[in-house]
């Protein structure tokens, strides 16, 4: 299967012969899949790079991690066949630094913990994952304060290790599901907030931001780190919380 080059706008945050890093926009695909072959990051990218066809894979040219659909922030892709072995190499060996910026329900008691619960596929909904699988595997998420609100806190995540949806999971399960993550509870176990309902329950998505990423240079072998502004409906929501 082939896929179509797009005119779609990215925001790039670095490029250069090996790689590209983008700042993810919210509500984007990363690659084409069953009912999302158009408008995605490769669609877009095969256009404004069009030697990244096949590298790596005609389903998933340059691509060596994902983000969810509506998950923003720092996405690398590999230009070349030997940048994405690299690359490749260093997630798989968990080398990546890969640190979150998320706003979840509840007051954190501790300024700083781990969560520990392994993830596998959900035993009933098999679109969902779940720390109650049969089939798990182990997942590690770092977290620490960064702000708090009334019936909010913001917290900075580093991942351990890189399940599907472990961010989401790992808080939910926990009882602190990520405001706005309608898959996970962040809309149906906190379902009165007070005075603050309303402006939490207009979250457009789950409010979790890839913030920062830490990898070694494929080419120059030196570690090199990317840093993604806060997309703009997450900053008005911690603004609109400050406020209040």
């Amino acid at each position: 299967m082939t896929f179509r080059p797009e005119p779609i706008e990215i925001n790039i945050l670095f490029e250069d012969k090996d790689i590209i890093v983008i700042n993810k926009q919210p509500g984007m695909v990363v690659h084409p899949a069953p009912g999302n072959y158009t408008g995605t990051i490769v669609n877009g990218l095969l256009y404004h790079c069009p030697d990244l066809e096949g590298i790596g894979g005609k389903l998933r040219p340059g691509i060596v991690h994902r983000l969810d659909k509506y998950t923003s922030g720092a996405l690398v892709v590999a230009k070349t066949a030997g940048a994405h072995r690299h690359l490749s190499s260093q997630f798989k060996s968990r080398q990546v630094i890969k640190e979150y910026i998320a706003l979840v329900y509840g007051k954190m008691t501790e300024e700083s913990g781990r969560i520990m619960l392994p993830i596998g596929r959900h035993p009933v909904e098999r679109k969902k994952m779940s720390t109650h699988s049969r089939k798990s595997r182990t997942a590690e998420t770092w977290w620490r304060i960064k702000e708090r609100f009334k019936h909010t806190t913001l917290v900075g995540i580093t991942l351990k290790t890189g399940r599907t949806h472990q961010i989401r999971v790992h808080f939910a399960a926990v009882k602190h599901p990520i405001v706005g993550d309608t898959v996970y509870g962040g809309q149906k176990v906190w379902k009165r907030v007070g005075d603050e309902d309303d402006l939490l329950r207009s979250a457009p998505r789950q409010m979790l931001h890839a913030w920062r990423l830490g990898f070694m240079h494929p080419r120059t072998e030196s570690m090199v780190s990317f840093e993604a502004p806060i997309s703009q409906d997450l900053a008005q929501l911690l603004e609109a919380l400050r406020r209040a």
